[in-house]
């Protein structure tokens, strides 16, 4: 494995040195995806949000600020990003709104029903099966409760799909498959926004309210 080939597939899971290379550039490198992302969040005011796959933690951050009033459970599998976050966010650690932890989003160690918001920014392209993994953010949602990923590829744009070819466990998604997995895990109403130039796209979830609900399939 070339050198190149070994720093991109830092993206999965950041270690060593090279890792810390890939989280140093991350937030920054995000950082417009990230806020186009977060635009669509209009109607939600949040309390408890999970942000899933934290990375350097620069979205951990803008949720923050954008929802003064919330708290954030930032979690990553890698303990170099989980370090990288918990830096970033000190101040908002220390006045009690965030807290940053390792974990498996196919195994989150969250409690039910807790959160009203979780995001996935840049991340569920290595996530182990989509559906089984956004079952756990269901699980973790309050009835009601928003779903975001936000992913530079749409799933057909030709760079992403050469990453894919040299990243080990790396799978890019449409728009279509994100929210059919969506549907299959437990959420009800899904929508999905594609930028007008580039091949960012944005899927928003709704978890079931009621049982009444999903077993009307409403």
């Amino acid at each position: 494995m070339g050198l190149f080939q070994k720093f991109v597939s830092q993206t999965r899971k950041p270690e060593g040195f090279l890792g810390k290379m890939m989280v140093n550039g991350m937030n920054g490198g995000h950082a417009k995806m990230a806020d186009w992302g977060l635009s669509h969040l209009t109607r939600i005011v949040p309390e408890e949000i999970a942000e899933l796959g934290c990375g350097g933690g620069r979205n951990a951050g803008e949720l923050l600020n954008k929802y003064p009033l919330a708290n954030v459970t930032a979690v990553d599998y890698s303990p170099v990003s989980v370090k990288k976050a918990t830096e970033y966010n000190r101040d908002k650690i220390e006045s009690g709104r965030c807290v940053v932890r390792q974990g498996d989003v196919s195994a989150l160690d969250l409690p039910d029903e807790s959160f009203d918001l979780a995001t996935a920014f840049e991340t569920i392209y290595f996530w182990p099966g989509l559906e089984k993994c956004f079952a756990e953010v269901a699980r973790i949602l309050k009835p009601g409760g928003v779903f975001m990923i936000v992913n530079e590829s749409d799933g057909r744009d030709e760079t992403s799909l050469k990453y894919e070819k040299i990243i080990e466990g790396m799978k890019c998604h449409t728009a279509e498959e994100i929210e059919s997995a969506l549907w299959r895990a437990g959420f009800s109403k899904t929508s999905s926004d594609h930028h007008k130039a580039k091949p960012w796209i944005t899927v928003l979830g709704r978890k079931w309210k009621t049982e009444e609900e999903q077993w009307a399939g409403l």
